[in-house]
């Protein structure tokens, strides 16, 4: 049906796996269900997509465009349930149309931006049900409008697409989102959204002005249309949850013409690096909201080169280098930082100074989407008071005994402070000191001892609960952790009376007294559940109330 995309090495090399398992995984209700909404599409003159299984001239071609954007290969493999067709619109109207044609058949959607969905909600259904994924790759343009300060940012643009159109159109504005240039912008804005700017400028979806979005039905709805209860749950409630967005309205954000940016590694012992941790999470929250400082805390940092425990700290600082490290000292004196440790730079040239692309590369390479595909399992927590000395060197311990896994730690205060915890979906705000994200990650040839690594970032998260936020503990929606319960088999479509109650098992924690007030978003915008995943938010079924009882925080 169509021809695209260059392919990555890895995908080339277990072409001859897919190619086996295809046999297997075709059945006549798959390739009729493949036949039926290929007509539809076909109809409504939507011409980019895939079917399942393969045609005969073109056998690879299925496997290589839906693993081409699979960012975590634990979701990759034949065992894992697989789209009747994945689809590439090229404009709205196809977007639309493809909703529409998805509808039609009664196939559940899922909906794909950058293809980091941490447990691969955006391409993957356990239900049983047939499913399609709607891939958003080819609608990723980024215009940027200097005269009003803003852009419209297509949801399937990447960061590193958005921050290279922002950079090419002005070298004094920037914008307040994460460090990966590969993520998707549809999902990273949807569930939030935290980067290198947010203690200055907030989230990304803070900075977020209007939306286009594509409802159950097809139809494009702007701010207006889709009524403030809506607008106000897409800004962090989650992504692939509300519709599609076609499409983000953002604020663009002052930088100076000069950043400075640091990344400094302090091996040592446990209890020295347990010391200097100990000193960050008293100094990170607290510095002016120029300030930006995280760490990673592990036995093993490939990406840094270091072997034994380690702390590596990256700092960002929106003015000169003799300033950062002047504060630095002042306030942090035990790291050592020396104006030799700081670099200046451009806004772009920090993103891509971060990137974790490596020696060699260019800010042009920050518009690549295929690179950074590894097996990796992550967990979240906030941090509500410091961790006490014996707590972290008990950390320690943990981190040494698995070297593939590390955690990092994300300073809030700053502006996170005043913002509250209301204003969009994202509740996690003010009495924040840090967040923790927990990860071990391998390659394939550990992917035998995957057992073991899930066991040991399970035990570790377990470990930590007694120093992290309670009642509920909370986590990030954008590092989803199917850890904390999923739908199951409850049939969303017939408005089970128990979805809601199961939901708030996930949905308290990533969202807090906000969840409530996202289920009636929900029911309003797409009351037959059409846009859901395992661990989704489901509408009020009818006649009934969310949170009944509850203090109504709609008002």
């Amino acid at each position: 049906m169509m021809v695209m995309m260059m392919m990555m090495s890895f995908i080339e090399r277990c072409l001859i796996c897919c190619a086996l398992v295809f046999m297997s995984l075709s059945s006549p209700a798959l390739c009729s269900s493949a036949d039926s909404i290929a007509s539809c599409l076909i109809r409504h003159n939507v011409s980019n997509f895939t079917t399942f299984p393969a045609t005969e001239n073109e056998p690879t071609q299925y496997y290589e465009l839906l693993n081409s954007s699979i960012h975590n290969l634990r979701f990759s493999g034949p065992a894992v349930p697989k789209p009747v067709v994945i689809i590439f619109p090229d404009s709205v109207e196809q977007l639309k149309s493809s909703v529409v044609c998805c509808r039609e058949g009664g196939w559940e959607i899922r909906v794909r931006c950058g293809g980091h969905s941490y447990e691969g909600t955006s391409w993957v259904a356990t239900d049983g049900a047939p499913f399609v994924v709607i891939d958003m790759m080819n609608l990723n343009q980024v215009r940027v409008d200097l005269d009003t300060e803003t852009a419209w940012v297509e949801g399937g643009a990447t960061l590193g697409e958005t921050y290279c159109a922002i950079a090419e159109a002005s070298d004094v504005h920037g914008f307040s989102a994460g460090s990966c240039p590969t993520v998707g912008v549809g999902g990273h804005i949807s569930g939030g959204g935290f980067g290198l700017l947010s203690r200055k400028y907030g989230l990304a979806a803070d900075n977020v002005v209007d939306a286009l979005l594509v409802d159950s039905r097809g139809q494009l709805l702007d701010r207006k249309a889709m009524g403030e209860d809506v607008f106000w749950a897409i800004r962090g409630g989650g992504g692939g949850l509300w519709g599609i967005i076609y499409a983000w309205k953002i604020k663009l954000l002052a930088v100076p013409r000069k950043v400075t940016s640091f990344i400094v590694s302090r091996p040592g012992t446990k209890h020295q690096v347990a010391k200097l941790v100990d000193k960050w999470q008293h100094i990170a929250p607290n510095l002016e909201d120029d300030f930006y400082i995280s760490a990673f805390v592990g036995a093993g940092l490939p990406e840094m080169k270091i072997t034994g425990i380690s702390a590596t700290f990256k700092g960002f600082f929106l003015g000169p280098r003799t300033e950062a490290a002047s504060l630095m000292n002042r306030g942090f004196p035990e790291l050592g930082i020396g104006e030799e440790d700081c670099e200046e730079m451009s806004w772009i040239e920090s993103i891509l100074f971060f990137s974790g692309l490596g020696d060699g590369c260019s800010v042009s390479d920050l518009k690549n989407r295929f690179i950074d595909y590894k097996y990796f399992k992550a967990k979240s927590d906030y941090v509500r008071s410091p961790i006490s000395l014996s707590g972290i060197l008990e950390a320690l311990d943990t981190l040494e005994a698995e070297p593939k896994g590390y955690v990092i730690l994300d300073p809030y205060g700053g502006i996170m402070r005043s913002i509250s915890g209301e204003s969009i979906a994202f509740p996690h705000r003010e009495g924040n000191l840090f967040t923790i994200q927990y990860l071990v990650e391998w390659h394939e040839d550990d992917n035998e001892g995957r057992d073991g690594y899930l066991k040991w970032i399970r035990r570790f998260h377990d470990f930590m609960a007694p120093h992290v936020s309670s009642g509920p503990r909370a986590a990030y929606i954008n590092y989803m952790d199917l850890d904390l319960g999923v739908m199951g088999l409850i049939d969303h479509s017939a408005g089970n009376d128990d979805a809601v109650e199961v939901a708030r098992a996930w949905g308290d924690k990533y969202f807090l007294g906000n969840y409530d007030r996202l289920v009636r978003a929900k029911t309003k915008i797409d009351p037959l559940n059409v846009f859901r995943n395992q661990q989704g938010i489901p509408p009020m079924p009818p006649g009934g109330s969310a949170g009944a009882g509850r203090l109504d925080v709609a008002k």
